[in-house]
């Protein structure tokens, strides 16, 4: 029986544990249970048990089952936006030179702690570790690029739970892997990371329990104004 035509005779849309699971899912489950081995809430035994029924699931619901006992799973997400963020940035809002570089041939190179991020950033590993922290960065616009190449060498991106990111690239006899994120928050930054593994390693995916702590002065500060217009009436 086709799904959208019964759930149109109910009336009713399916519940979000009814909802197949995707990849992102599974990787975010993945992820609360390996912190709870790490942290010695699960024995390796449950964590392979859990694991693998992770591995096996079809839906949301049959993945909660699996945290529903760990902190992790309680601790409150974002639900996902309406409207995800572009795969692209807009056009002319990014600049071709980078604001910023970090380069590292046979050594190693780190950005982190609280720093401004630019409208573009280049990251290049030859030989060596690049790591660009985004979590405690103060976030002047919207729309982030971060060209990321690695030959013979590691690119770590580390961002926050609640922005939106997006990843353009590939690798050549390497990986590079862009965890994609929505944020639930309309005005969030978003980043893009693009470029290319070349015998080597690009990541980026969030740094839990990190966030963007002026999204939510933003709000606030559109909620002020909202009121001292509708007072000003």
């Amino acid at each position: 029986m086709d799904l959208q035509k019964h759930a149109e005779r109910q009336g009713t849309a399916p519940a979000v544990s009814e909802l197949r699971a995707s990849d992102a899912d599974r990787d975010r489950i993945a992820d609360m249970l390996r912190e709870a081995l790490a942290e010695g809430r699960l024995t390796a035994e449950e964590h392979a048990e859990r694991v693998e029924g992770v591995l096996a699931a079809k839906t949301v619901g049959e993945l909660d089952v699996f945290v529903r006992d760990l902190p992790a799973a309680h601790a409150g997400h974002t639900a996902p936006a309406s409207a995800p963020a572009p795969n692209r940035p807009a056009a002319g809002l990014i600049p071709t030179d980078p604001d910023d570089s970090v380069v590292a041939v046979f050594s190693s190179a780190v950005r982190k702690g609280r720093w401004r991020a630019g409208r573009r950033i280049h990251a290049y590993a030859v030989f060596g570790s690049v790591e660009i922290d985004l979590s405690e960065a103060i976030f002047e616009y919207r729309q982030v690029v971060i060209k990321a190449v690695s030959v013979f060498g590691n690119v770590e991106v580390r961002v926050p739970e609640n922005v939106s990111m997006r990843g353009t690239g590939g690798g050549v006899l390497g990986n590079f892997e862009v965890r994609t994120l929505d944020s639930g928050e309309a005005d969030a930054p978003v980043v893009y990371v693009d470029g290319w593994a070349v015998l080597g390693n690009v990541e980026a995916r969030p740094k839990r329990g990190k966030l963007v702590a002026d999204i939510l002065d933003r709000v606030q500060r559109k909620v002020d104004r909202s009121v001292r217009r509708h007072l000003e009436r």
